[in-house]
């Protein structure tokens, strides 16, 4: 009844975005405000319908209805209700419905603001956001669909939506269960944070294309999403960094970030979504960059359907992917489209989105941020590159040969280091002009105190050439922000006569968005630092131990005691653990226990790695 109920209510939203899409088009032609005003009603229709039929869905998970394939492959009945919740987005066919859901949500929100001003926008925003939604909603009706059931045909189980004749209903006694790397908190958050951040891209991306389609050749679509960029851009950073400390606990890769092919394609919407973030400053501040602008913004949508892509058609080997899938060829077609369309646009408005001044010093700050958003751009393309290397090897050689995070570091490292020197400099160069005398006496403080931590690094901690650049850029960028902070609470302080936090708070929350610049400047440097001990400072070794035997590695010595093996029946997993003792200089610092989980369901092991962490290290093991 549920999978019925759940699939009806499903097409009853797909009917409702295609006819948002057409009443809308219709609207304009015939210049009729109850047409689009009966579109902007579809539009916000379909995020009731979706959410009733998501959580038919999850009713079927969570009461083990293993009649349903998707809650067969996904879930068993081991697994507690949290997981089976989460299970939603762990499979292809729920994750799709996920992006349809978050989809409606964020569509129906944006046709809520007040319109008067930008009427002219309504309809094509409409228009975007319908069709992007109907693509989804297409490929969860017809060819992913989570609620088709198993039948018993002739002595097959067969997997269809409706009975067929001579069925009768197959019911397993216990579900497949969900991947094991799957089975973590981090499936929790980090699947809908990267979700969030690649659905909200869609509403600047849909204001974009209403104003090419109208002639609007103002900012005002850019001021519009503003928030709407933020809050994605956001969203995909959470997503990302949360995926690192995911894959850090069960990967096994004694890192943050492995070059998966997903997780760039993942990463690639942040760079142009990031190069976007500055470039439109340039172009609220001083009315240059339009067509740049909308080129970045087209890139982040498309790559966002294009990591999608990836991600559910089975072209990659990647442990985020999904299995192989008929849905590829539609994605690819989809992405085509609509870039070809953008791109259409974009070419037709060409000369209405002509520069209102020019730029005139290449120190000026839009000169740094274009740089900088040049620099975005080129790793991008080093990413791409890298994505699509295995897919053209195959093309022309018949083999598919891969890239490794070799080719990746090597080609992103000095892209990476201008970018976090830019990120000093470019904030503190003056709007239209500036000079190396004026830049000089911005930095020269904060450069000389980054060089006399950097002396201090070579006299007591290394003499590696390239963490030495590294730490040097990092405590610049640092100081420089630090500075900054200082700088605008004194000066609040004596003119307005508050004390010195007062003040700072007061500043901070009259131009939230300098100052929150700022802040993330400072996350980004001191995650250079993680990724600098990562990448030159890191230690690996490998030892088989007979018990009691150690092994020794960076001043550690771990000594391997004892292994135990036990079932936990309520769980269906059988768990092999080790007990290793860690010294450091012969004092004992505790225990650490790496294991291995096997789950019955799935029929797959995992690997718990043991860390042992703080502040100066980790071990891992």
């Amino acid at each position: 009844m549920f999978a019925e109920f759940g699939y009806g209510i499903l097409l009853m939203g797909f009917a409702a975005a295609i006819y948002g899409a057409i009443a809308a088009v219709l609207g304009v032609r015939n210049r009729s405000t109850a047409l689009v005003e009966s579109a902007r009603r579809a539009m916000l229709l379909t995020f009731p319908l979706i959410s009733v039929s998501a959580l038919s869905l999850i009713y079927l998970l969570v009461n083990d209805h293993y009649e349903v394939s998707f809650v067969y492959e996904v879930t068993s009945r081991s697994m507690p209700t949290y997981l089976k919740v989460t299970a939603w987005w762990g499979g292809q066919a729920g994750s799709l419905l996920f992006w349809s859901f978050l989809m409606s949500a964020f569509a129906s929100a944006v046709t809520l603001r007040p319109w008067n001003r930008d009427i002219e926008l309504l309809p094509w925003v409409i228009v975007v956001c319908s069709l992007t939604l109907a693509f989804f909603l297409g490929l969860v009706l017809f060819y992913e669909n989570p609620f088709t059931r198993y039948w018993l045909i002739g002595g097959e189980v067969e997997a269809h939506m409706f009975a067929q004749r001579n069925a009768s209903l197959f019911i397993p006694e216990d579900g497949r269960g969900l991947n094991p790397l799957l089975r973590h908190p981090g499936m929790i958050i980090h699947p809908p944070m990267l979700y969030l951040g690649f659905v909200s891209f869609v509403i600047p991306y849909a204001f974009a294309m209403a104003a090419l389609i109208t002639g609007r050749a103002d900012d005002r679509w850019i001021r519009l999403t503003r928030r709407w960029t933020l809050w994605a851009w956001l969203f995909l950073s959470f997503g990302l960094v949360l995926g690192g400390r995911w894959a850090y606990d069960v990967l096994g890769w004694g890192g943050y970030w492995g070059w998966d092919p997903v997780e760039i394609a993942a990463f690639m919407p942040w760079l142009t979504g990031t190069a976007f973030l500055h470039s439109v400053m340039i172009q609220e501040k001083r009315g240059q960059l339009k067509h740049w602008n909308m080129v970045l913004i087209i890139l982040t949508y498309s790559l966002v359907i294009f990591g999608t892509f990836l991600t559910r058609s089975g072209v990659l080997s990647s442990v985020h992917a999904f299995a192989q899938s008929a849905i590829g060829p539609l994605f690819f077609i989809f992405i085509g489209i609509t870039f070809a369309t953008s791109i259409f646009l974009l070419i037709k408005r060409w000369p209405e989105l002509r520069s209102e001044t020019e730029m005139k010093s290449m120190l000026s700050r839009e000169a740094l941020f274009l740089f900088n958003n040049l620099l975005f751009i080129s790793i991008l393309v080093v990413c791409f590159w890298g994505v699509m290397f295995p897919l053209v090897s195959e093309l022309f050689t018949g083999q598919k040969v891969t890239v490794g995070p070799p080719f990746y570091e090597r080609a992103t490292a000095p892209l990476f280091s201008t970018l976090l020197f830019l990120m000093g400099v470019a904030p503190l160069s003056a709007w239209g002009r500036s000079t190396w005398q004026t830049l000089g006496r911005s930095i020269w403080k904060s450069a000389l105190a980054a060089f006399i931590v950097t002396i201090g690094l070579f006299t007591f901690y290394t003499k590696n050439l390239y963490a030495l650049i590294g730490f040097l850029l990092i405590v610049f960028v640092v100081f420089i922000s630090l500075q900054e902070f200082w700088r605008g609470a004194r000066a609040r302080q004596k003119n307005q006569g508050e004390n010195f936090f007062t003040a700072l708070s007061r500043l901070i929350a009259r131009d939230r968005r300098r100052y929150g610049g700022y802040i993330i400047h400072v996350s980004m440097a001191l995650m250079a630092i993680g990724i600098l001990g990562i990448e030159l400072f890191q230690l690996e070794t490998q030892g088989t131990l007979a018990q009691d035997e150690d092994l020794n590695i960076a001043g550690y010595t771990v000594v391997y005691r004892e292994l135990a093996s036990w079932d936990s029946l309520g769980e269906g997993v059988n768990y092999t653990r080790a007990v290793v003792d860690v010294y450091e200089n012969g004092v004992y610092l505790g225990e650490l226990n790496p294991r291995i989980d096997y789950y019955y369901d799935s029929q797959q092991n995992m690997t718990i790695p043991g860390n042992r962490s703080t502040l100066r290290d980790d071990l891992y093991i």
